[in-house]
């Protein structure tokens, strides 16, 4: 079974109600429920399930004029996932659909495709968002994961790269789906463990990024459930992180998986780690884990 159709079909578990607009409207979403998840390696493949995911929430979306996050609607959303998606396939070298990129600041590129789609109409921005992230995963067969690019100024691997987009499109589906009301399933393990390995790496460019300096500590991070995993996290920048084999450490952390990709994505603030050693340190860095996300 491919991944766009298991998510539809956990989602099809609740009625839904026919988007307005009349019977063209209507069938012109269906179709978007047909649209299997894009061909890509496997290392892009959390990408692919996260895009295929929000497709399934996309048919299912009735209310397309609502807010949904930053005072964006639907059609502004996908809009903003088109423009960063856009950025990481420039990187590449897939197709950018959309404007031309003249200003790879993520804020300022998300306006101009907002600016551009603004006379197309939502089933319109709904294709060119599929198309594009089918493009990207098109273009990463001859990638290699391990090359540094800069999209948006972040210097990352294109692995990497394509992970955070995978979180993402991730995140703001679960934004979509609980304006919906609608319950999104967890990813799968496969995809879900990939997506926890780039959020607990980041741990430390996170602290740096709030100006904490850390010193030569390290850190256990232990994430629980389906697609977790335990990591020793060296907390000074340019040491890397490693399985936990019984290093010595100042501070465990023991958190959800999914729970935790959520608070590095800038959601989550009533979720909470559980902590043993130095207290101050957990709480620091608690505080400067969703410095790297954005709207």
């Amino acid at each position: 079974m491919s991944l766009d159709r298991l998510y539809l079909d956990l989602l099809d578990e609740a009625p839904i109600a026919p988007p307005p607009g009349g019977r063209a409207r209507l069938l012109a979403t269906s179709a978007a429920r047909r649209r299997p998840a894009a061909p890509c390696v496997s290392w892009a493949r959390p990408y692919a399930g996260r895009v295929a995911a929000m497709d399934a929430v996309f048919a299912s979306a009735t209310a397309w004029d609502v807010e949904i996050v930053e005072g964006w609607n639907l059609q502004e959303l996908l809009g903003h996932l088109m423009a960063k998606d856009g950025l990481v396939a420039a990187a590449v070298g897939a197709p950018v659909h959309g404007p031309p990129i003249t200003d790879d600041e993520p804020t300022a590129r998300t306006a101009a495709v907002h600016d551009h789609e603004r006379s197309r109409s939502l089933l319109e921005t709904h294709r060119s968002w599929r198309d594009q992230a089918d493009a990207l995963c098109h273009a990463l067969s001859d990638a290699d994961p391990a090359r540094m690019v800069t999209p948006g100024g972040l210097p990352l691997p294109v692995g990497d790269q394509i992970l955070g987009r995978a979180l993402e499109t991730w995140i703001h589906t679960h934004d979509t789906a609980v304006s919906e009301g609608l319950n999104l399933p967890t990813p799968t393990a496969g995809e879900l463990h990939p997506m926890a390995d780039l959020c607990a790496r980041l741990l430390p460019m996170t602290a740096v990024l709030s100006g904490l300096d850390l010193g030569d500590r390290s850190i256990r991070l232990t994430l629980t459930g389906d697609g977790g995993g335990d990591w020793h996290l060296p907390l000074l920048p340019g040491t890397p992180s490693s399985a936990y084999e019984g290093q010595e450490v100042a501070l465990s952390l023991r958190a959800d998986a999914a729970e935790y990709c959520f608070v590095l994505g800038g959601r989550g603030a009533d979720h909470t780690w559980q902590a043993e050693g130095d207290l101050a340190l957990a709480a620091d860095l608690r505080a400067a884990a969703p410095a790297l996300s954005g709207p």
